[in-house]
């Protein structure tokens, strides 16, 4: 091997080499997702919503897309420090439907309290009012809107924080609603199917009735002052 050909085979392993330290780099100092803890129990919520589905729901469900969504940004980084592009574009439906999934329930969970229901106060009842009249017809719209989405997805109450009004929405499977409407998510409504199929059957409109008495409008509260800012 002439000398020519050592050099080029040193600059390729060296080459091969940073480009390891690299992924490997990001790969450790990137935090990985986890699961959030629930501040109740999985019974809490009954007799809205059971303790089963709850657990399923929290567990399994919700674990699953954040298990799934570390693994694709792995992949994504790798694809990033490796410079190919195809791969990272072909990443993004995984990215978008796991990194939605890990969004949308982190903010659900916080939606629901055992000792939710009743009426927002302040300054959310006004903007309510405002915005649809009252809190009867907020629900009334909401409630249609999140029954009829078609297929899986979720209902959602946002912030359009150009105007400052409230909006409802509705988005599929998991889309995020910031990340696909620019509005802030002040409460979602989860109606895929494992969300009350094992209580309420296929009757969507009874679970979307009931999940209105475990809303933790504090919370919703928190969220529009937040949003805010």
């Amino acid at each position: 091997m002439n000398m020519l050909c050592r050099v080029g085979q040193i600059r390729r392993c060296a080459a091969s080499l940073s480009l390891s330290q690299t992924v490997n780099q990001v790969a450790a100092s990137r935090q990985k997702h986890t699961l959030p803890d629930l501040t109740y129990d999985y019974g809490s919520l009954e007799p809205h919503i059971n303790a089963e589905i709850m657990q399923l729901h929290h567990s399994k469900h919700h674990a699953t897309y954040v298990n799934n969504l570390n693994v694709t940004e792995e992949k994504y980084q790798e694809a990033l420090a490796k410079g190919d592009v195809t791969a990272q574009i072909a990443l993004q439906p995984a990215l978008r439907f796991n990194g939605g999934g890990h969004i949308n329930h982190s903010i659900f969970w916080t939606n629901l309290s055992p000792n939710g229901g009743c009426e927002p106060q302040g300054e959310l009842m006004e903007a309510i009012k405002r915005d649809f009249g009252s809190f009867q017809k907020m629900k009334e719209r909401m409630s249609a809107a999140t029954v009829a989405v078609q297929g899986s997805g979720w209902g959602w109450l946002g912030l359009d924080k150009e105007s400052g009004r409230l909006r409802i929405a509705a988005c599929a499977n998991q889309d995020p609603l910031h990340g696909t409407t620019g509005l802030i998510p002040l409460l979602g409504i989860d109606v895929w199917e494992h969300a009350y199929y094992l209580q309420y059957k296929n009757v969507r409109p009874d679970y979307v009735k009931a999940i209105w008495n475990v809303i933790n409008w504090e919370n919703v509260s928190e969220r529009l002052q937040t949003a805010k800012k």
